[in-house]
């Protein structure tokens, strides 16, 4: 990407270093309190109340028709993120959801994961075939993608029309449960390349965000490589 013009009067005023060690000083008093405060909203979390999944949702994948506890694959907990991968998608079948893609850009090594005993899946209404080929081209073949088989997972839970993160825990019978979802901007806290940005002095550099006059501000997404694969 080409450096956009940065004007000296849009940049952080010079100080010396002593002044620069108190304003550091100040601020880390805000973030250690964000820190504490995101710290107690994960215990919330791990406090919430679970709802029995009923339905015997199916998938299909490469090797075939799947129902919800195989995506599990053996583990104990398990996250899907629905992929908004469909017709009314602007580019479809070649491109998807330019959020969904970037997210899928940032799935990691997933044996880290898997180390602690989760699971991590996308799914998407689209047949296998386009999957397989967007996921190629994309270099997202350590992630595991599957097509939903009919409606009814989209619609129970919050992906019919967005993409989204729901959380499901398996227990010793073999019953699933729902724990957690989260959709929108909910799902950066999955988005490494994002926290990166927010620690610098020009940040994500988009419209939305609260930035002194002058720093380089674009539409959010024109970072993504959305369709620009090799």
């Amino acid at each position: 990407m080409t450096s956009l013009p940065l004007p000296d009067s849009a940049l952080p005023p010079i100080v010396a270093p002593e002044e620069w060690a108190a304003a550091h000083e100040a601020m880390l008093v805000e973030e250690k309190a964000f820190t504490r405060a995101r710290d107690a909203l994960a215990a919330r979390r791990r406090r919430m109340p679970m709802t029995p999944v009923e339905t015997d949702y199916r998938f299909v994948g490469p090797e075939g028709e799947v129902g919800l506890l195989d995506l599990f694959a053996g583990r104990r907990q398990l996250v899907v993120y629905g992929f908004f991968y469909q017709s009314d998608v602007d580019g479809w079948p070649e491109k998807g959801c330019p959020g969904c893609s970037y997210l899928a850009d940032h799935v990691p090594y997933l044996d880290h994961l898997r180390a602690w005993d989760t699971n991590f899946v996308m799914a998407s209404p689209t047949d296998q075939e386009k999957i397989v080929d967007l996921r190629r081209r994309s270099g997202w073949d350590h992630v595991p993608w599957y097509t939903l088989v009919g409606e009814a997972f989209s619609h129970d839970f919050g992906v019919a029309e967005m993409f989204g993160l729901n959380v499901f825990l398996r227990d010793d019978h073999d019953r699933v449960f729902r724990t957690y979802f989260v959709n929108g901007r909910g799902v950066e806290s999955v988005l490494p390349t994002l926290g990166m940005l927010d620690i610098t002095p020009l940040g994500r550099q988009e419209t939305w965000e609260d930035t002194p006059e002058g720093r380089p501000q674009l539409p959010p997404y024109r970072a993504q490589r959305r369709g620009e694969y090799p």
